[in-house]
């Protein structure tokens, strides 16, 4: 007799070998990665290893009918944001997926999306688990960074200039029309599709990251939206801030709405995956003239407060939906 439990555990092999075991390339520090209980990786003797787990729960976290290809892409992208943030290079993850079904069009589609940004990252596979339940996927990522230059919250110095990447409050505005039901009506057809695919398609900044470690004191990734996250550093690194919130960055699309609603977005909402750094003003200019996606847009100050101003100098009101989100108060 054939028990229930053999049939599962059968049936979850077979998944796993169909779908993940050949879904990244492979790297010479993997000495046994799928297949084994434990992966056997080779760790870099003169650096540290990074590692930052997320989970993703379908109805807090993604929308039900989030294309399953954009799914997989987003649950690594939110990993690899992490380790931008510590200046890591990326090296492995592990997959842990809850399925109410085995949907083998759904797998498909959702490894491809998760390939498609490992490959890209050089990041591989090397172990999981795969179980039956509510959609879940909990990713933790792997990288190295050198022993003496890891970017940190609760490093920044007074005087040092805060940066961010790309541009701010894309994703809370795709998230908001359907959250809140923001207008995107003044947006033509290809801004919307834009906001959407910076709230499912996020780009984490892995090659910055780098960079950084160069210039950059402290650094984090956004993803709880600018405000509470510039906050973290300023706690940790017990200093305060002024931001001009004319220097935003906000994208074309974004400044289709009304400028307060756009500022609002820009400072508060998250899932961006933009990183946020400090750096002293003579370091800074090796990154600007490198030409890549960088804004300043304020200043490390002794005060332990974080001040709003515009160009006038005039100090711009806190809102009130700057404190980050948590799981257990919505």
């Amino acid at each position: 007799m054939v028990t229930t439990d053999f049939i599962l555990a059968a049936s979850e092999f077979s998944l796993i070998q169909t779908y993940f075991a050949q879904l990244t390339r492979g790297r010479s520090d993997v000495v046994k990665g799928i297949g084994d209980d434990c992966a056997l990786l080779r760790g870099h003797p003169t650096e540290l290893l990074a590692v930052s787990i997320d989970t993703l729960v379908e109805g807090v976290h993604f929308f039900a009918d989030i294309e399953p290809f954009r799914l997989g892409y987003k649950s690594l992208a939110v990993g690899l944001s992490d380790l931008a943030a510590m200046g890591a290079e990326p090296a492995w993850f592990t997959l842990a997926l809850t399925l109410p079904e085995n949907n083998a069009a759904w797998l498909e589609s959702f490894a491809s999306g998760l390939a498609e940004l490992a490959v890209q990252h050089n990041v591989q596979l090397v172990g999981g688990d795969t179980t039956r339940g509510p959609l879940t996927i909990s990713i933790q990522v792997h990288g190295h960074v050198p022993e003496t230059s890891g970017l940190r919250r609760d490093t920044a110095r007074v005087g040092d200039k805060i940066c961010v990447t790309g541009t701010l409050g894309d994703a809370g505005a795709a998230l908001n029309s359907r959250l809140t039901g923001l207008n995107l009506q003044a947006l033509t057809a290809e801004q919307h599709d834009y906001l959407w695919s910076r709230l499912e398609l996020p780009t984490p900044r892995n090659t910055i990251g780098k960079m950084l470690r160069q210039c950059a004191h402290a650094a984090i990734d956004i993803s709880d939206g600018l405000l509470a996250d510039l906050g973290h550093v300023l706690a940790a690194s017990h200093v305060g801030a002024v931001l001009n919130v004319d220097s935003l960055p906000i994208s074309e699309a974004l400044l289709q709405l009304p400028r307060s609603i756009a500022t609002e977005l820009a400072l508060t909402a998250g899932d961006d995956y933009e990183l946020c750094f400090t750096a002293p003003a003579n370091k800074l200019r090796q990154l600007l003239e490198a030409d890549v996606e960088v804004t300043c847009i304020g200043e490390v100050t002794t005060v332990p407060e974080l001040v709003l101003v515009d160009h006038a100098g005039r100090v711009f009101e806190t809102p009130q939906t700057g404190m980050g989100y948590d799981h257990f108060k919505q």
